[in-house]
């Protein structure tokens, strides 16, 4: 018996010389939605195709609700929803037609799915839209019929690779709203997990991958990922603790003056801008000294200096600071 729905120990996944993923660990529990952030290329997606199965490993273990991923593959897809970052679904197809089909390939009756669909049309608001052809979607909107694609047949895992990139703000909210109540359990009837494939603890697990620091921010848990290793792992909020009192905002004019003066200080790290105003983050203790030097300099070349001031990190500095490593 495990606390945990995923086990994954120092994966590793080889593409000729390229290691794609390179000692890949991490352990998700139940009702945990777990965070993959990284770069374009870090190894975000591949990872999930190994959690998921559809790719093999060149080195390393799986396990996902107790199944075996390298032995019980046909097992492990049954407790998985996967939502891949490309639309997915037949577009000449209806909303239910699309449910429908997935549902059948995975062996559900009419009897089994009908009622699951609509419930689940119901709460990712597509009811009103069960008739539409898929191809005459929103972009948010195929998303959600991915999501109740995924969702039909009562997964314990949701596997989601960047599920919002490509939508407006609102469907973004709308979407993690959705993520938020899934792991709230329980939302749709599913059994609980048997003591032989891993428990008995009830709850549906996410892993999302995201370039969304916003996004992150909303797991329980965070990997950020780097050539293909997970370079740190923790709580947004511990991750965002190892930076407090080393990040200064300065708002003021002009503001590239302010970022050349910054740059200057031999105290400062990095400079980055943060809509209109900068995030300064600085070594050490040394924030109090910067202000100072930084207030001086840029009086003395004409600049104006509307707030400097140390503020609580945010999850975007952290991820900056450490892909800099």
């Amino acid at each position: 018996m495990t606390d945990y729905l995923v086990q994954a120990t120092n994966l590793h996944k080889h593409f000729g010389h390229t290691r794609a993923v390179d000692g890949v660990s991490l352990h998700v529990k139940p009702s945990e939605i777990y965070g993959l952030v990284g770069s374009d290329g870090a190894g975000k997606t591949t990872t999930m195709r190994l959690l998921v199965g559809a790719l093999k490993p060149s080195a390393g273990e799986i396990t996902v609700c107790g199944y075996d991923v390298l032995k019980q593959v046909e097992q492990v897809r049954s407790q998985i929803g996967y939502l891949s970052q490309r639309f997915s679904m037949y577009e000449d197809l209806s909303v239910l037609e699309n449910i429908r089909f997935f549902a059948e390939v995975r062996g559900l009756s009419s009897k089994e799915w009908l009622p699951r669909s609509m419930e689940i049309l119901e709460f990712v608001g597509l009811a009103d839209f069960k008739d539409r052809r898929a191809g005459q979607l929103s972009g948010g909107m195929k998303q959600k019929l991915g999501l109740a694609s995924a969702l039909v047949t009562r997964p314990r895992l949701l596997l989601l690779d960047e599920p919002t990139t490509g939508v407006d703000p609102v469907t973004r909210q709308d979407f993690w709203q959705l993520v938020i109540k899934l792991v709230s359990p329980p939302h749709f009837d599913s059994p609980p997990i048997s003591e032989e494939n891993g428990g008995s603890q009830r709850g549906v697990s996410v892993i999302i991958s995201t370039p969304y620091m916003d996004e992150a921010s909303r797991c329980h848990r965070v990997g950020f990922m780097k050539n293909g290793k997970i370079i740190a792992e923790d709580t947004p909020s511990v991750l965002r603790s190892q930076l407090n009192g080393r990040i200064l905002e300065l708002r003021g004019s002009p503001l590239n003056l302010l970022r050349h003066a910054a740059h200057k200080d031999s105290d400062v790290e990095d400079v980055q801008a943060f809509g209109d105003r900068l995030h300064i983050r600085v070594r050490g203790d040394k924030a109090r000294d910067v202000i100072r030097r930084l207030k001086l300099v840029i009086g003395s070349e004409g600049g104006q200096v509307d707030e400097l001031r140390i503020v609580p990190p945010a999850l975007e500095d952290v991820f900056i600071a450490l892909s800099e490593n």
